[in-house]
């Protein structure tokens, strides 16, 4: 496995134009929210919710996601826990008052932010980190919250 710095500093080359970094910002988070949403909606069996309405394919995902931020920074892994807590009680808000099933509006989400995801790719041409490599795919939101870190003088 590469290291984190790497995978960072290979993830920002095709990164750089300063519209597709702010398509980034946006498109990124929405990416996740839409995501998990999708498999929050996935019904569980009763024995499960009755567990818990936070167990779910989502919880599963976002649990898998940390083992794997936990080999590259535990520090950056935490801000990712704090990150998804968020989208998890944001979800959680949608579902009891959306218009729309939750899976409806995060479907909308997810096809709109990789519209933007890929029109960001034309402006910078270049195309994206996780054609090459899937993993990018969770690089992403880490490439995003280490600029976070470094602008509050963490280290990660």
């Amino acid at each position: 496995m590469s290291t984190l710095p790497a995978l960072l500093a290979e993830y920002g080359e095709s990164h750089q134009n300063p519209t597709n970094k702010l398509v980034h910002w946006v498109c990124v988070p929405l990416i996740m929210f839409s995501l998990l949403g999708l498999l929050w909606s996935v019904p569980m069996p009763a024995a499960v919710r009755q567990l818990s309405p936070w167990l779910n394919l989502a919880t599963l995902v976002m649990g898998l996601a940390v083992v794997y931020y936990l080999r590259l920074s535990v520090r950056l892994s935490v801000g990712m826990v704090l990150v998804w807590a968020l989208i998890a009680g944001a979800l959680r808000l949608v579902q009891a008052g959306a218009a729309l099933p939750l899976w409806g509006v995060c479907v909308i989400i997810f096809v709109l932010a990789w519209v933007g995801q890929f029109w960001g790719h034309k402006v910078e041409g270049k195309k994206p980190s996780f054609l090459q490599d899937l993993q990018f795919l969770l690089i992403g939101p880490l490439w995003l919250l280490h600029f976070i870190y470094r602008a509050l003088g963490w280290r990660y």
